[in-house]
Formats: structure tokens, sequence, C-alpha cells
């Protein structure tokens, strides 16, 4: 388990990814108490403005583990049960039987059967999951639309279910987060992102993380390079976005520092109680939106090296910009890493999106930091 922090290598890495297409990115390393702080590339093409270890991002579904520690915290003052129906909660939500069926462990886990309201939402995406089936006007169209989170849920809940209530393996669908936000008003009686705000992040004393109400990044950001399988050529920049349409499924602006001192504190049961962590770790299989299965527990989902241990976090994406947190279970190796380029991979002559040199690169960097 002695994985050393080796800057040398580290910096080597980073800097790898730059080389292999990546504009830019930056990252955070912390092994107990040494740091490494490190970036590579620049936050703006045009200009050549450099990307540094200190800006804040859009770190996209990142913004689950947050909203899932904030339902937990309503499961532990005893508001919520965790495997009560969201119809007793939500009843015009989620009408009839599937309100009876699904559970807020099942919205939390992805495993109530609700589609995704991405592809309805945004009509150019109608072909999700097949990445050959879609096109990216609707990024443009809807850059500055005001979405109402009720009506985005309707889109999920009426469109066709992708599963039984708990069945396995689920499908993640943002449509359960935007669900939770709603549980959250419900049962304290002020907006989610307030809620959300007070409760989880300024708890956890992050300084430079918030849930936006416009459309801008404040504070020294990158750009963020969409290229959509190679349709968007040159990557175009939407880091001026609404990000209503993600809400408290994924619209969380954030450092490298800030997300890992968020699940530092949240692995050492200081935003939640250990028992409410306990649950969180409870994996199922689901379907990920890149179409893979992965262990996926209440927010949280673990990744592991050969005889490292397990590391908890979550990954996100946005319009052209990503971002991977990773702590060990022992709180002691942590990662946190920003890209300012989404979807890299173009597409084969089957629609399959192709490797890309970036893939490698980025799986090493992510080795490295996390197992030395």
């Amino acid at each position: 388990m002695k994985n050393p922090l080796d800057s040398a290598a580290l910096n080597a890495a980073i800097e790898n990814v730059h080389r292999a297409g990546m504009p830019g990115l930056f990252a955070e390393v912390r092994d107990g108490d040494r740091v490494w702080r490190g970036a590579a590339g620049v936050a703006d093409v045009t200009s050549g403005r450099p990307v540094t270890a200190d800006m804040r991002h859009r770190v996209g579904s990142i913004t689950k583990t947050f909203t899932a520690a904030a339902v937990l915290q309503q499961v532990e003052s005893g508001e919520v049960g965790l495997d009560t129906p969201i119809g007793r909660y939500l009843p015009k939500l989620v009408p009839g039987e599937r309100g009876d069926a699904i559970t807020v462990r099942m919205l939390i886990n992805h495993t109530s059967g609700l589609a995704e309201f991405l592809p309805y939402a945004y009509p150019s995406l109608k072909g999700m999951p097949v990445a050959a089936d879609t096109r990216p006007q609707s990024l443009d169209d809807h850059r500055f639309t005001r979405f109402d989170p009720v009506e985005l849920i309707e889109m999920g809940v009426t469109a066709p279910a992708v599963g039984a209530p708990g069945g396995a393996p689920g499908v993640y669908s943002n449509t359960n987060y935007l669900l939770l936000a709603q549980l959250l008003e419900e049962v304290t009686g002020t907006a989610a992102e307030r809620y959300i705000t007070r409760n989880v992040i300024e708890r956890a004393g992050l300084r430079d993380t918030e849930l936006p109400a416009g459309p801008y990044v404040d504070g020294p950001h990158s750009q963020l390079y969409e290229a959509w399988f190679g349709m968007i050529d040159p990557p175009r920049d939407y880091s001026v976005y609404d990000m209503s349409y993600a809400g408290p499924a994924g619209s969380l602006i954030s450092t490298v520092a800030d997300l890992n001192r968020f699940y530092g504190m949240l692995l050492a049961g200081e935003i939640v109680g250990p028992s409410s962590l306990a649950q969180m770790q409870r994996t199922v299989p689901v379907i990920s939106q890149e179409g893979k299965t992965i262990d996926y527990g209440l927010g949280l989902h673990p990744m592991e090296g050969p005889g490292q241990g397990t590391f908890w976090g979550h990954g996100g994406t946005v319009w052209g910009g990503g971002a991977l947190a990773m702590t060990r279970a022992d709180g002691q190796r942590q990662l946190a890493v920003a890209v300012n380029m989404q979807r890299w991979n173009r597409l084969d002559s089957s629609g399959k999106p192709q490797p890309h040199p970036i893939d490698g690169a980025l799986a090493t960097l992510y080795r490295l930091a996390m197992y030395g």
C-alpha cells in the first residue's frame, strides 16, 4: 500500500495527456500530508492562456455525490426513508404504481428504471446512447435555455421505462437526481441548491464550490471544448452555458482542491454518519451512459487496482468539460483531475468510438496518481 508521491512522474504523466491532444488539464494528488498539484496545456486555445491547478471548473455528475449526501442527511434526521416509495413524497411527479414501486434508494443508485430525459430535452440527441445517431446542434440551441426541472422530470417519467424498479442491472439516469432534488425541497421546505449549499458545501468548508444560478463560471477558469465525436471540428467552447438542464444532477462548479477535501471528509464520516456512508458504499451493477456496466452505490462508485485497495468517488462530464475525483477508502490517497475537452474519440465506420491517445495517457495518469 506504500505509494510514493512521485512529482516528476506525475508532471510527466499530466504533460503526456496534453501532448496526446487534450487542450488543458489540471490535477491535485494527496498522499497523507503530502500534496502534488500540476497543470498542463492551455485554458484558451485562441490566446494560449495556460491552465493552472487552482482553476474553478464544471465537474458534472460529481454533483451527484453532494446531492446523495444531502438526501442521506435527511434519512439520518428521520425525514426520509431510504426504502420508502417516492410516490409517498412526490405523488404528482411519479404517480400510480411506479410511485409505489420506486424507492428513494432506487433513485440514488439508478435502479428506478426511469429513462434519461436528455434525449427528449435535446432533440438532436434523441439517438442516445448510440453516438452515431446523435448530432450536436441542440447544444447550441439550448445554451441559454432555462429548463424547468419538473418538465424535465416529466420527460423522463413519461418516456418508456429502461427497466423494472429495483431490477439489475440498473441504468444511469439524470432523471433520478432531479427527482431527489424535488424530494429535498419537499421535506426541507427550501430549494435543493440552497440546502446542499448550506449542509454539504459549507459544512465541508469548500470555498470555491457552488451550484451556479447563471450561465457563467466566476473566477479563474478554463474554456470548455466540445468535440462531439469529431462532429464539432475544431471543438467549440461551451464554458458559458445555462446548467439548469443538469441542476443538482450535474451543475456543480468546484476546484480539484475542494473535491479532494470533500471526498476526504465524506469518507471520514464528517458529512454523513458512518451508517450512511456504509449505505453509500453498497453497490449494484449499473449501465453507465457510455454503455459500460459499473458498480454503483448511493452517489459513489468504486475503482480498484490489483492489490491496491478500493478508491471511492465519482466522475462527471458537461458539454466540453470533465472531471474525476477518487479517494482511497482509508482517506490517505486522493486524486482529482479536471480536463477541458470532451468526446474526443471519433467514430469508426460502424459508429463505435475509436481509441484515442488521450485515453491511454489519462489512464496512465490516473493509475500513477492513485496507485503510485
